[in-house]
């Protein structure tokens, strides 16, 4: 069973039902227009919207069984100070200071500070409450998280 916040099942959601209606009238589109080309042996357009076909159907089972396979965790602020999905932290290692958002692993974009319960970081953070110190195993060594905030 995989943790997701509700906002995290929306996005979900909202990419499924898109990939099921919009996405795939798109490519039915461009299939027939493909087949009014005539021999579709040859055919490079055909074979590229059949491809993108089967990759938007292989997303869409994989989201279905996301959602299905979900379990949605209370992600409202902490209020016991601790930290937990949902929770955003802001944190100092090195010399830099972040703020984290721990989220669920299908909703993980580290980019944008958004690391799952399931990354190192976030397992070394679950749990922890500001002031607490965080050690992350790496590759080149043992890494300090300080917990600044927790919220």
């Amino acid at each position: 069973m995989k943790l997701v916040t509700k906002e995290g099942l929306r996005k979900l959601d909202e990419e499924l039902k898109d990939r099921q209606t919009r996405v795939r009238q798109e490519i039915a589109g461009a299939i027939k227009e493909a087949k009014e080309q005539g021999d579709l042996s040859e055919n490079a357009e055909y074979s590229e919207a059949k491809r993108q076909q089967a990759e938007n159907e292989s997303k869409i089972a994989m989201l279905e069984s996301i959602i299905k396979n979900s379990q949605v965790v209370d992600d409202s602020a902490s209020t016991d100070g601790f930290v937990k999905i949902g929770s955003s932290v802001g944190v100092r290692f090195n010399t830099k200071e972040v703020t984290f958002h721990i989220v669920g692993a299908s909703e993980a974009d580290p980019s944008n500070f958004k690391i799952s319960n399931e990354s190192p970081i976030g397992k070394a953070l679950i749990g922890k409450k500001e002031g607490d110190v965080a050690k992350v195993e790496t590759p080149s060594g043992a890494m300090k998280y300080s917990i600044l905030s927790v919220n």
